[in-house]
């Protein structure tokens, strides 16, 4: 679908994934690291925790389907070469501080006047300009600037958040959106543009629904609650929340409790259910479920029935809970876990996971397959990521360099 799009990538691992979704849809995209490899690489993990930079597992994951050269554009050859590739090109990504890429001659301006068709794609924590703009943005930081740790954990203790460094990830699939809207407004005008994929906007997006809207709309501020994340009004007026996520046998599930007469029908088979697995129900024998709602309840009700369905979630599997709920209509959901979703049979059966040669490990690796399947061609994997300038002899040949070029621009280390 991008087949006939060139990209150039200059970013590192916090925006790897970037050229990684245009990479999926077809576009040919060249990874450039400096000479002896990119600093990802020799961050763990490792297959097998073997500590190689031809080993390194987030590489594996983010670079797949790149073409991948060394070049050091901090270098005045590596600059002239890099122009040459712009040239050819019609995005360069890239997630250096703002204004590095100025210094050294090879901004958005520099390279426009080069290819004025040039797309460049630039993904930061705060973007190029505004206050925040020189701020150092590690993930934890952006993080919290953002919103999304504050409502985290109980309100008894501090905030939480996950050790996965994910979050610059969402700035830059909004950077690969961006990218693929230039090239489609470059199509119609001519005319390249600078994107931005900024992460701190990128997580007030995904934070506005449950974070920023009830402080728009009725000026609340949402604290944290732990798994209880979903606020109901009870009979006195207060607020109860309900836990979404639920311990079961052999695992969690997720259940969001709808209480009210459209969900009467699923909620009196649950009852049923739970009966028969000898949990005594209490109050909610006589319960009205085809009129009342948690407007009707008082906190002791709903103590009392997140007590009875915390019994009857942990005397059952994820398996068994699951069956149950297609069968009797619960909206409820299994919690998987790694294991779980290789074997899913759904993504099974849609032939989601792709094995893929790695040559230099002598065997394949299972990949996650595409984001969207389409009608006009493959989206996803096709070929592992690249070892460090495997690509260096096809790419810099293309552009008229001899192979004693490329050995003595190695031996200089601008390759």
């Amino acid at each position: 679908m991008l087949s006939c799009y060139r990209i150039l990538d200059l970013t590192d691992d916090r925006a790897f994934i970037c050229g990684r979704a245009l990479s999926d849809f077809g576009a040919e995209v060249i990874k450039i690291e400096k000479p002896g490899g990119d600093p990802a690489r020799f961050r763990g993990p490792f297959y097998k925790d073997q500590a190689d930079p031809e080993k390194n597992l987030t590489w594996f994951a983010f670079n797949s389907n790149k073409k991948g050269i060394t070049l050091d554009i901090e270098t005045a050859k590596g600059k002239e070469i890099f122009k040459k590739l712009v040239k050819t090109a019609d995005a360069v990504l890239e997630s250096f501080a703002p204004g590095y890429l100025d210094s050294l001659g090879l901004g958005y301006e520099d390279l426009s006047k080069i290819n004025p068709g040039i797309v460049l794609t630039s993904m930061t924590g705060f973007g190029q300009e505004g206050p925040y703009r020189d701020y150092k943005d590690p993930d934890i930081v952006v993080r919290a600037l953002g919103g999304l740790i504050y409502t985290a954990g109980y309100e008894d203790r501090p905030p939480l958040t996950v050790s996965y460094h994910h979050t610059h990830y969402l700035g830059a699939m909004n950077g690969a959106i961006g990218t693929m809207i230039a090239l489609s407004h470059r199509a119609l005008t001519g005319k390249g543009q600078h994107v931005e994929g900024i992460t701190q906007q990128a997580l007030d997006i995904v934070c506005s629904a449950e974070i920023e809207g009830p402080y728009a709309l009725f000026g609340e501020i949402p604290t944290r609650h732990g798994r209880a994340r979903a606020a109901v009004t009870l009979i006195d007026g207060s607020t109860f929340y309900n836990p979404l996520l639920w311990e079961c046998k052999d695992g969690h599930i997720a259940l969001n409790l709808l209480l009210n007469p459209t969900a009467a029908k699923n909620n009196l088979s649950m009852m049923d259910f739970i009966k028969q697995d000898g949990i005594d129900i209490g109050t909610f024998e006589h319960w009205a479920w085809e009129e009342k709602s948690w407007e009707d309840m008082s906190r002791e009700q709903a103590e009392e029935l997140m007590e009875i369905l915390g019994k009857f979630f942990r005397n059952r599997t994820k398996d068994e809970l699951l069956k149950l709920a297609t069968e009797n209509r619960f909206q409820l959901g299994p919690c998987n876990n790694a294991g779980d979703v290789l074997k899913y049979p759904q993504l099974l059966y849609r032939g989601f996971w792709k094995e893929i040669e790695h040559p230099e490990l002598g065997k394949s690796l299972k990949y996650p397959g595409g984001a969207v399947m389409t009608t006009q061609g493959h989206v996803g994997i096709r070929h592992r990521a690249p070892l460090i300038g495997e690509h260096n002899d096809e790419i810099y040949q293309e552009l008229g360099m001899s192979t004693g070029e490329l050995k003595t621009m190695k031996e200089q280390k601008v390759i």
